[in-house]
């Protein structure tokens, strides 16, 4: 999916923000523009925010013409779900003419009016939600709308490139992994994996990583009613499945057919080690991999609740290159190894992983400060390949 391009600009990029940490510059912008969303999903509960908050377009072209985002900033539009902003057709129009090289992110359910506007606007790549079989989605998310992702992919796959978003969790399997890697093949559209996390902005209730895949798939849809009773009667008890915490176990569950989409595999393989405490890597996605939430807050990142700015009260770039931001980047970078978010966490394994593939392990600990893979201190070859 990534071209050596791609890679280059993002090691430009990571080298500027180490070495210039108050004149940063963004490899990714991620606006949340609203948190209006037409699907109820189980790993995501920004459609049950109330009152909803929307960014205004002003803003949103004001984060955009930032010193911190230049023309090789990857900028994400989405929601909640991004078409419900009152003015996301003006929005993507002022994108197309500004700042062509922008991301759009949607669930599908308004299949025709997503179709016009990718044809109209042309973003650089169209991600679309697809977390398994159609009574897998039906569940999981809340709507029936498995046949319009379908529909989706068919009408604008020649037209731009498309990535699937897969969210592995306690609500589906990977027998629904299997299925979704079967139609990226089918219609040979790209494949993004994520796994379920305790996003803040999410306001999710089910505890991630404890909750062993697929313990709960299957379970009735919410709604405003039962999701208020949910929230009334939180479990006091964790759902483990102990055989797979167990490495060999855990590998041999991910589907073969995973391999055929680049920086997947490793992913999903190396989750089982951080979650069993044995991998650890030092965050640096945090200073070049920037959201923006529809209230104007930026967080540290899509994990922490830690806030380092609103942008009603300072600029993008006034937040981000602060002595404050500096400290709390720093702080984190060094001593944060709490999620396993793809956003982030991707980023990271691929800049480890091509670093040790170049210089080795004790070379690349030097540069970049002590990590592990897992516990016997095996190299990422030893482990993934």
């Amino acid at each position: 999916m990534y071209s050596v391009a791609d890679y280059v600009v993002r090691g430009c990029v990571f080298l500027n923000n180490q070495i210039r940490p108050t004149n940063k510059k963004l490899a990714s912008l991620m606006i949340y523009a609203t948190d209006l969303c037409d699907s109820a999903c189980k790993h995501c509960l920004i459609w049950a925010k109330r009152p909803a908050s929307i960014l205004p377009t002003e803003q949103i072209i004001k984060l955009v013409k930032s010193t911190s985002v230049n023309k090789f900033t990857k900028i994400g539009l989405e929601g909640g779900e991004f078409l419900l902003h009152p003015e996301a057709l003006e929005i993507l129009k002022w994108f197309k003419a500004n700042h062509p090289n922008f991301d759009l992110l949607s669930n599908c359910l308004q299949p025709d009016k997503l179709v016009n506007a990718v044809r109209m606007y042309k973003p650089q790549r169209l991600w679309v939600s697809l977390d398994g079989t159609e009574e897998t989605y039906k569940s999981m998310r809340g709507k029936d709308g498995y046949d319009k992702v379908i529909y989706v992919i068919e009408q604008l796959k020649e037209i731009v490139p498309i990535s699937l978003m897969f969210t592995l969790s306690p609500y589906n399997d990977f027998a629904d992994l299997q299925h979704v890697t079967t139609i990226a093949s089918k219609y040979e559209v790209d494949l993004r994996v994520g796994i379920y996390n305790n996003i803040d902005f999410f306001d999710t209730l089910d505890k991630a990583h404890t909750s062993a895949i697929g313990s709960q798939k299957g379970e009735e849809s919410l709604t405003f009613k039962n999701l208020r009773n949910k929230i009334g009667q939180k479990p006091d008890f964790e759902i483990v499945d102990e055989d797979l915490n167990k490495f060999e176990s855990w590998k041999n569950s991910i589907p073969d057919s995973i391999k055929g989409f680049d920086e997947n595999y490793d992913f999903i393989l190396l989750y089982n080690l951080w979650k069993q405490q044995e991998l650890r890597l030092r965050c640096f996605s945090i200073f070049d991999n920037v959201i923006v939430l529809p209230n104007g807050d930026i967080p540290i990142c899509q994990n922490l609740p830690t806030k380092l700015g609103n942008i009603y009260e300072a600029t993008l770039d006034d937040i981000l290159n602060s002595a404050a931001t500096v400290k709390t980047q720093k702080f984190h970078s060094h001593n944060c190894n709490s999620c396993w978010i793809n956003y982030h966490r991707k980023q990271d394994v691929v800049l480890y992983r091509n670093m040790e593939r170049i210089f080795g392990r004790k070379a690349v600990s030097k540069v970049l400060g002590y990590y592990q893979w897992n516990e016997h201190q095996n190299s990422y070859k030893q482990i993934v390949e």
